[in-house]
């Protein structure tokens, strides 16, 4: 077997061991801790932003259901006024009722006094008219004398006319009852109308009070919805900041660790040795990560790697700075595995390899790269930015 496949077996058997024992890991160190805390605070204000428009629209619904309260107060008043006139006109109905009964009473009994009086007075009148000249004779042979037979017939005239006087009383007595009556009867259909004027303001304002309550109900309903998600975005908030603050302390710890790196004691790099499998696995690092960067950023990414090499604060092994816990994305999403097991990495990669190894470095004493972020500062080259 030729010595480069005997490497490409080596390099690979080597990286899947290490991926055995090796921990699933994020991004590239700090970089990745930067972008999860931006992240994380930009989720945590947009949950704050979301809670204070939940909040907003509590206070506003609150104000609204407050004005509602005060709605139904006036809405009740109201009612409470309609049903006190209603009372009214129902009892006022009911008396004038009675009173329209009486009067149909006493009406019949009067049309029975006229019919009596005027049965009477026919009586009479047909008896006078029967018996007028027997009775003239009579009052004339019994009277004693002219003065006295004047007197008998002055008395059938005064018979007569309380007769006709008799009758036209109680006519006039049915009449008056009769006016009184149909005035009665007037006066109760304009308390119908009222009645039914009054039963109409009530059902509305019946109606208006049930909707209104109806409103009120579903804005406490509503309240108390906005409410819980207020209480479960504050909860949300509360785990937001613990883990800001994990991220803060993570970021602080790995800053400092770049610090100390910076001012530790470094090896030359004619101090370290490098192997063929050294190189393969740079090689396809470099590949990974900045397979379709610039040149320049595959040497930047190379140099990355040998500046921990050569810093006392990381391994000493090339491999060991590559697969050390939580450092370079490939490695955890198996991406490196792969390019290992197929030699992915091309010709600029090993050049860039090549150079790095040799101790070319174009970022310094570097010792993290990413993506660029707002407020991260280092040396740009490509789409990576070096700190």
């Amino acid at each position: 077997m030729k010595a480069a496949g005997r490497r490409r077996l080596a390099a690979g058997f080597l990286a899947a061991v290490l991926m055995l024992t090796v921990p699933a890991i994020g991004a590239n160190a700090t970089s990745d801790t930067r972008e999860k805390l931006e992240k994380a605070k930009q989720e945590k204000q947009a949950t704050e932003n979301q809670k204070n428009a939940a909040e907003t629209n509590i206070d506003n619904m609150e104000e609204v259901q407050t004005g509602l309260k005060g709605e139904l107060n006036n809405l009740t008043a109201q009612l409470t006024e309609v049903s006190n006139n209603l009372e009214t006109i129902e009892n006022n109905i009911m008396a004038k009722n009675d009173e329209i009964a009486a009067t149909q009473e006493e009406l019949e009994k009067a049309k029975e006094s006229e019919a009596w009086q005027y049965t009477c007075m026919k009586k009479r009148i047909q008896f006078m008219y029967e018996q007028s000249s027997q009775m003239y004779l009579e009052a004339l042979f019994t009277s004693s004398s002219f003065a006295e037979f004047l007197n008998k017939s002055e008395y059938f005239e005064q018979i007569a006319a309380y007769d006709q006087k008799m009758l036209a009383k109680y006519k006039e007595t049915r009449k008056q009852i009769e006016e009184k009556e149909a005035e009665l009867e007037s006066e109760k259909a304009e308390l119908d109308e009222m009645k039914a004027s009054a039963e109409a303001e009530h059902e509305k304002f019946s109606g208006l009070i049930n909707r209104t309550q109806g409103n009120i109900s579903a804005y406490s309903s509503q309240i108390a919805s906005a409410e819980a998600e207020v209480e479960a975005l504050e909860a949300q908030i509360e785990e937001q900041n613990k883990n800001i603050s994990a991220l803060q302390k993570q970021l602080a710890e790995e800053i400092a660790k770049s610090r100390l790196a910076a001012n530790s004691s470094w090896r030359d790099i004619s101090e370290v040795s490098f192997t063929e499998d050294d190189r393969y696995l740079l090689a396809n690092l470099i590949y990974c990560e900045a397979g379709g960067e610039p040149y320049d950023g595959q040497v930047a990414v190379g140099a990355v790697v040998i500046n921990r090499v050569l810093s006392s604060v990381y391994p000493s092994t090339l491999s060991g700075v590559i697969y050390q816990n939580r450092q370079f994305e490939p490695v955890s999403t198996g991406r490196l595995a792969l390019a290992l097991a197929e030699n992915r990495a091309t010709a600029s990669c090993y050049r860039a390899a090549d150079e790095a190894m040799s101790g070319v470095t174009n970022v310094g004493n570097c010792v993290y790269f990413r993506t660029p972020i707002p407020g991260l500062e280092g040396i740009n080259i490509g789409g990576h930015v070096f700190y």
